[in-house]
């Protein structure tokens, strides 16, 4: 097995690629196996390089050194691939996948036990081609997500304070955008400010709008959130963000389901873990473990490990 680490040198706004690198070559100087660190020179360089790797046919063990972008890349890479397991190493400033594990969440940046760890099938998130491991959303809440760096990279504004300005702004530019939606015997047409389709339960820096969703169930806990004024938004997006959306039915539709279609009246910002593409329309389909996810030796979110490779 090729253990392959995956460095993004601007995660987090400082380069961590030399700390990375020593907790690397400290820990498998003492080791047989194989490994390399690549450090991503542009965006989608990372899923060229996985593709090659594995190409090759030997086992692969991919480490998303960086944010939940990393991650997002190095998981789409791998997507299907048999021969290949992904796993965050948060250095980056969003880390919205590995807060589900709670407590267990820290076992992701202990190096020893993600390399001695096992590998478990999670469901992807398919949408208009690419991937997501964990949140998937349109509206509001994808269009300040998805611009928040523009706002922390200027001057005197960065992590909460650049939530709070891409926040302000866009509910300036407006907060409902008309959608049709379906999924299944679901349909709906009109104003909506978000909706947001979950395989795991955080996003957005601490919106956790499914405290119960789980990656590996085969299916996506979906919230359909009516339009709504900006004092009404301001009354239950607290409500939304701690896992409460069930008990404003008159604004909030929870749909547990396999796939939905959006469509929209023009372009719109379509958020995949942070990523931001751009559409008239969104086609969600979950694909059932489609990804293998490496678990850290003591991990047990997802219960005990396999005796082949506890």
């Amino acid at each position: 097995m090729k253990h392959l680490f995956i460095v993004n040198p601007i995660a987090g706004g400082k380069d961590k690629t030399d700390k990375v690198r020593r907790q690397v070559e400290e820990l498998f100087k003492n080791r047989s196996d194989k490994y390399e660190i690549y450090v991503t020179k542009a965006a989608m360089d990372a899923p060229e390089k996985i593709r090659r790797e594995a190409a090759k046919g030997e086992r692969l063990r991919i480490y998303a050194c960086g944010g939940d972008g990393t991650f997002n890349e190095c998981a789409c890479a791998a997507a299907g691939l048999e021969n290949a397991a992904v796993c965050p190493f948060p250095t980056g400033t969003g880390n919205d996948f590995c807060r589900m594990f709670g407590p267990e969440q820290q076992l992701y940046r202990d190096l020893p036990a993600l390399v001695e760890g096992w590998e478990h099938p999670i469901d992807l998130i398919e949408c208009n081609g690419r991937y997501s491991a964990n949140i998937c959303s349109v509206g509001i809440d994808a269009r300040i997500g998805t611009q928040v760096h523009n706002y922390s990279k200027i001057p005197l504004v960065g992590g909460a304070t650049g939530y709070v300005v891409s926040t302000a702004v866009n509910v300036i530019k407006g907060i409902n955008r008309n959608m049709r939606i379906r999924s299944g015997d679901f349909h709906a047409e009109g104003m909506h400010a978000l909706v947001c389709a979950c395989n795991g339960r955080f996003y957005g820096g601490g919106f956790n709008p499914s405290p119960d969703a789980r990656p590996d169930d085969g299916i996506m806990d979906v919230f359909i959130i009516k339009g709504v004024s900006l004092l009404t938004l301001a009354r239950l997006i607290g409500m939304y963000a701690k896992g409460r959306a069930d008990e404003m039915p008159d604004y909030a539709t929870h749909l547990r389901t396999d796939r939905i279609d959006i469509d929209f009246d023009q372009d719109n910002v379509i958020n995949l873990d942070g990523e931001a593409i751009f559409a008239r329309e969104a086609k969600l389909r979950l694909v059932p473990g489609a990804l293998r996810l490496v678990v850290p030796r003591g991990m047990t979110f997802f219960g005990p490990a396999p005796e082949t490779e506890a």
